[in-house]
């Protein structure tokens, strides 16, 4: 391999890596915004 083609798919795992973080982290606000949803709903929040 030369090192262009190698430094490109390395920036490209990279890119992959922080975008999959930035969802994952999405993914834990809205299940973190359902959890206040149903506990207020339900009562448990007071």
């Amino acid at each position: 391999m030369t090192r262009k083609t190698l430094a490109a798919i390395v920036a490209s795992l990279c890119l992959v890596i922080l975008a999959g973080c930035n969802t994952i982290h999405g993914v834990g606000k809205d299940i973190e915004s359902g959890g206040r949803t149903i506990e207020k709903a339900s009562g448990a929040g007071k």
